[in-house]
């Protein structure tokens, strides 16, 4: 019989709807009727393409046993973390605080007053590794619950003041300077793995926004060392097993130092971000394989994580059945023995594909199979023969049982999509990509956004979700508005970039600058969420700064600039402390320091002139520098949808190019050549 999260709309939530386990949704209900039992509140909190998140369902969750006795001495909560962010948030840190570590799934106990008490991630079904069996766990707080309970909830409340004592004052840092990512540089340097490219050891995850941040400090500052650890590890990923080599996008991440094997699941977010540097770094350098890897990944988005109403699903599952064994194993669609390798190909290309992509008989992953890589020392081949030899395995992979899809739509990821498509499409001349970010965009204001501008953080087949949406929605969407008005000209998706940020100053703002992840009316948990740290995707504190900023260069908004200033405190108090951990913060910082840029664009639609000048304004290189593209001078001397075409007129009669920062215009220019000096690297 259905438990009762058969109603919801996520699809983790919906993958345990027939558990045996009597799971509530994440609700006021669900702890009431702790209170009324008397009983602990189970929270278990993962995501549809977590592979141990599958693993426990299946040994404990499906168990009869198991949920019999989870039914009758808690009450079980069941979250999707990518739904409730501000849920997983607060939990996380009390996880982490308490063990040292954290991960999915995660495993809390709580009070019926939502307190929690006990923390873990996985437990396996007999105890192993010096781990606990789930069960010995389930036992071990019922009776500390039943026998002690004054003492659980002492430590419950403990754990709630010292949460509480952790309040964030990065508002009155200062902003940062050339200094600050001076020393952030450095700190990278130092971390840097020379050999293999990335950052730190195993695993060893794509380092997305710190290498947007080496991109704009060489862009910058001409430093040599910036550019050459961005490029060799774009380099390496892309030669690696975790870039998909048949079908484009990016794994989650690498298991080993070396990029070799990963852990098969494909996110949005990874794929955006990692789609929009490989297209910087084509931007900054011509690379032929930047080029190849930003338009691989792009096409990888729209053919397998469009959905039918035009946004971008969640994610690909890292699992999927194996079609030898039957059984449901990570990465069994895309590992691939040499027997295999020839069955597809036949002897002579087959043989050519297991040097090119450097698949051996013992295997690089598990049984016997490989993951497909780009070795440095593999054989030089035809192009034609390779792309064929790849269309072939591609459409014989295409056979094997898919891994599953998350259809769920997340504002915020979308919004970096937006933007890498947007972005892709101008930069290669590839319309249809710029119309798939504006399509996305529109759903976005269809369904996600209500009539104040409030944004809803999922949907799902084109019905709006009932979580409100939190910070980094507000700003990566903003973001992903403010890169479609650049690229396609239209003034609309500026103003609806406004009103998101307007919101992020009315309701996430602190008196002091600081940000919080939740708006003021949100719901209350134990502690309002507030983490400005950039891990897998930008925070949302830094989204914010970096929208707030590039909004005040459209506009010339003092309050959205000085905003995004006191957010970025939090890179001046970080950056040289934790750079790996505030890579989008120290990309935004060099926007700041280098202006940003404001470049306006006008003339006719219809000019060729015109299409040039707006090309080569966003081909230039200043970081995070903003564009403007219409008619010249309305009537009434406005800019029209565009604050930055206000006043601007044609020279000679000609499509012209403007081009400030800091309060300064350079000479208005009609020569596609001055216009890139204007916007190329500034040396120190």
């Amino acid at each position: 019989m259905p438990n009762r999260l058969a109603n919801e709309t996520s699809p983790y939530l919906l993958q345990h709807a027939d558990n045996p386990v009597d799971w509530w949704p994440w609700s006021p209900e669900a702890f009431a009727e702790a209170r009324e039992r008397g009983v602990p509140v189970h929270l278990s909190v993962g995501y549809s393409s977590c592979h141990w998140c599958h693993v426990f369902e299946a040994e404990s969750f499906k168990d009869e046993l198991t949920a019999a006795y989870l039914n009758e001495h808690f009450v079980n909560v069941k979250v999707d973390r990518e739904e409730r962010p501000d849920v997983d948030a607060v939990y996380m840190e009390a996880v982490q605080a308490a063990t040292g570590q954290g991960g999915w799934p995660m495993t809390v106990f709580l009070t019926p007053d939502a307190e929690p008490f006990y923390f873990g991630t996985y437990f396996p079904p007999e105890p192993r590794h010096g781990m606990p069996s789930f069960m010995q766990v389930l036992e071990g707080v019922r009776t500390a619950w039943v026998g002690r309970r004054e003492e659980v909830d002492e430590v419950a409340q403990k754990i709630v003041r010292d949460l509480a004592g952790r309040q964030l004052d990065y508002g009155k840092a200062g902003t940062p300077g050339a200094e600050e990512l001076a020393q952030a540089l450095l700190g990278l340097t130092r971390e840097y793995d020379a050999a293999r490219g990335g950052f730190g050891g195993a695993p060893k995850f794509p380092p997305s926004m710190v290498l947007e941040f080496l991109l704009r400090h060489h862009a910058r500052t001409g430093s040599e060392g910036a550019l050459q650890m961005a490029a060799d590890t774009c380099e390496a990923m892309a030669r690696g097993g975790i870039y998909d080599q048949l079908g484009g996008g990016f794994a989650r991440y690498s298991v080993d130092r070396e990029w070799v094997v990963p852990h098969f699941e494909k996110m949005l977010y990874d794929n955006a971000l990692l789609c929009r540097v490989y297209a910087h770094l084509w931007r900054a350098t011509g690379s032929d394989l930047a080029r190849r890897i930003a338009l691989e990944t792009a096409d990888f988005m729209v053919r397998e994580l469009r959905t039918d109403q035009g946004g971008f699903a969640s994610a690909l599952d890292a699992d999927s059945e194996d079609p030898d064994s039957g059984e449901h194993v990570e990465g069994a669609y895309y590992a691939w023995t040499p027997a295999q390798l020839r069955e597809v190909l036949g002897e002579e290309d087959g043989n050519l594909a297991v040097a090119y992509f450097g698949v051996t008989e013992e295997g690089t992953f598990e049984h016997g199979k490989s993951v497909l890589q780009l070795p440095q020392d593999g054989p030089a081949a035809d192009a034609d023969r390779i792309a064929d030899i790849k269309r072939r395995l591609l459409a014989a992979r295409g056979l094997r049982p898919a891994p599953g899809r998350d259809d769920k739509v997340v504002a915020a990821w979308n919004g970096l999509a937006i933007a890498a498509l947007a972005e892709c499409g101008a930069y290669f001349e590839r319309p249809d990509l710029v119309e798939r970010a504006t399509e996305a965009a529109d759903l976005l204001v269809r369904v996600h956004m209500d009539g104040k501008a409030r944004l809803a953080r999922t949907s799902k087949d084109g019905g709006v979700g009932a979580n409100a949406g939190v910070l980094e929605d507000y700003g990566d969407v903003a973001d992903g508005f403010l890169a479609l008005a650049s690229v396609t000209g239209e003034g609309v998706w500026l103003e609806f970039a406004g009103f998101l940020v307007d919101l992020v100053l009315d309701r996430f703002t602190a008196e002091d600058g600081s940000l919080y992840d939740t708006a003021h009316d949100a719901e209350q948990l134990i502690r309002r969420p507030q983490d400005p740290t950039d891990t897998a995707a930008p925070s949302g504190w830094t989204a914010a700064a970096g929208a707030l900023l590039s909004y005040a260069a459209h506009t010339g908004s003092e309050a959205h600039r000085t905003a995004a200033e006191r957010a970025l405190g939090v890179v001046h108090a970080l950056g040289p402390r934790a750079p790996r951990f505030i890579g989008h913060g120290l990309a935004v910082a060099e926007a700041l320091l280098d202006g940003p840029r404001e470049v306006a664009v006008v003339g006719h639609p219809d000019d060729p002139a015109r299409e040039l000048l707006h090309r080569t304004a966003l081909l230039g290189t200043a970081p995070g520098a903003v564009v403007a593209v219409g008619l010249p001078r309305a009537a009434d001397g406005s800019g029209g949808e565009f604050p930055l075409l206000a006043e601007r007129t044609l020279v000679h009669d000609l499509p012209t190019a403007y081009v400030c920062r800091h309060f300064v215009c350079a000479r208005p220019t009609t020569d596609p050549v001055e216009l890139g000096e204007q916007l190329g690297t500034v040396r120190p």
